[in-house]
């Protein structure tokens, strides 16, 4: 019988029961039974870890059957935690299957991304530098009177997360390029949001984006010396946060280049 209809048939029967078990043991068969209805419910789950699943539908099927017996709580108890402990372990090993499968594409992606870097390496490094130049304006880099700035908007993020999506890739490779063609210019990444939320998490928020996105480039090879991240929180806005377009232009991390003899513009 597949896990999904057996949890069917196990949660109806359990409302059958006559009171054959004690309070206690039919407590934990219900337990047992709502964890099971989940796990058996979760797709991913039924393909990452389906013998688990069936050990825990049979486990339940058992303590089920025992709890219709007088004398038979311990017998019930015994393996309604089998089939509870039958479930946990069947998430955690869809769990953990699903983090192999995540790190193993973001090493391809690394190893991508490292192979596009010693390829432009082998062409003309005085082209690609005018190239970089131009490419970096095209993003939005502009000179204010703290230096090149760049402006990166959390579409390169995950919605209320600090972790970097695949479209950040291609952007950042090109300040990888630009830092590598001038090694002796230094960087400050500075993360900022807009002003929903609390003041104190929004802060936490800017400060691990400007980290994750110094994360990235020193995985690629930029000298961590080279780097300093800070967080600025819902302070220093753009624009107004009173629409969902200002709060966008606000939610941004901004990267700001020193000259060419390394120095950075003063800290805000």
């Amino acid at each position: 019988m597949k896990p999904i209809l057996l949890a069917s048939v196990l949660l109806a029967s359990l409302v059958g029961l006559q009171g054959c078990a004690t309070h206690a043991s039919q407590q934990q068969l219900e337990q047992a039974a709502a964890m099971f209805q989940s796990v058996s419910e979760d797709q991913q789950v039924l393909q990452d870890a389906p013998k688990d699943v069936m050990r825990a539908a049979e486990s339940l099927d058992r303590a089920k059957r025992f709890a219709s017996y007088w004398g038979s709580t311990e017998d019930v108890g015994h393996y309604a935690y089998l089939g509870k402990r039958y479930s946990e372990i069947a998430r955690q090993h869809s769990e953990q299957l699903q983090n192999q499968r995540l790190a193993t594409q973001q090493a391809m992606e690394w190893e991508r991304l490292r192979q596009a870097l010693q390829e432009a390496k082998l062409l003309d490094l005085q082209q690609q530098g005018r190239w970089l130049e131009d490419q970096m304006i095209g993003l939005a880099a502009a000179e204010t009177e703290r230096g090149l700035v760049m402006t990166l908007g959390d579409v390169l993020f995950r919605a209320n997360s600090a972790e970097l999506g695949s479209s950040a890739n291609r952007t950042l490779l090109k300040v990888v390029h630009f830092l590598q063609l001038n090694p002796k210019r230094k960087i400050r990444i500075e993360g900022y949001t807009d002003n929903r939320g609390g003041a104190a998490e929004n802060l936490v928020l800017s400060q691990a984006r400007a980290q994750s996105v110094g994360n990235f480039l020193q995985s690629l090879g930029i000298d961590a010396a080279r780097m300093e991240m800070v967080g600025y929180g819902e302070q220093y806005r753009v624009a107004e946060n009173a629409s969902a377009r200002g709060r966008v232009q606000n939610r941004r991390v901004e990267i700001l280049f020193s000259n060419e003899q390394g120095q950075l513009g003063s800290a805000r």
